[in-house]
């Protein structure tokens, strides 16, 4: 008689997709080991969100000098539109003040027009004020905006990676699943085995004592 294993024959576990293996868990000596494998376009995306989310993640707050001098242009333009507006507005009434002041008094040495020029005077001085705040608020919501673009794509990424990752696991874990329901068929299979095996050592050896003792 051959003799028998000590233990129950290992049962790997594998899923197929259209004919293709996707996924097995097997055994190597004493390491039970779960693949999977991923087709090339698979490979192409997972290998574009693990290299952009380490990009993003790098460079999270800082903001390059060629971003810097394309926010700077930006402002630099919202300051000449202001200030071109501001002088739209207000020159028109200082020269107009001028001319009424002079045609009426002959001269521009008087209160009504240091009275009035004081006035315009005062509201240009604050829409310049106004101007330079509304700059540097805009300087504030591009740098705002800019990282919040960035934790945008960070998260879009991270959905994607755990999206991934996700289907991964999920046939890693039916693969196992298949390994141990042939594991389970295994173990019933190798005790049946043994208990017959008993059963017919027992046969024998009590033929053997019938016949001696007969």
């Amino acid at each position: 008689m051959g003799k028998s294993s000590k233990y129950p024959s290992y049962s790997g576990g594998t899923v197929n997709i259209n004919g293709t293996n996707v996924s097995k868990t097997s055994r190597s000596g004493n390491s039970v080991n779960s693949e999977y494998t991923m087709n090339k376009n698979e490979k192409n995306i997972y290998n574009s969100v693990q290299s952009n989310m380490a990009n993003v993640l790098q460079d999270l707050f800082t903001i390059s000098a060629p971003q810097r001098t394309e926010w700077q242009n930006q402002l630099s333009a919202m300051k000449n539109v202001g200030i071109q507006n501001i002088n739209d507005i207000f020159n028109p009434l200082q020269i107009s003040l001028k001319n009424d002041v002079a045609s009426r008094f002959g001269n521009l040495d008087n209160s009504v027009f240091l009275d009035r020029l004081s006035a315009i005077t005062d509201s240009k001085s604050k829409a310049v004020a106004d101007l330079s705040n509304n700059l540097a608020l805009a300087q504030n919501d591009l740098y705002s905006q800019e990282i919040q673009n960035r934790m945008n794509l960070l998260a879009l990424l991270d959905g994607l990676n755990n999206s991934i990752n996700n289907n991964i696991l999920s046939y890693l874990g039916l693969a196992n699943q298949n390994a141990n329901s042939g594991n389970q068929y295994n173990n019933l299979a190798y005790r049946a085995n043994a208990l017959n095996s008993g059963n017919l050592l027992g046969s024998v050896a009590r033929g053997i004592m019938g016949s001696y003792f007969s």
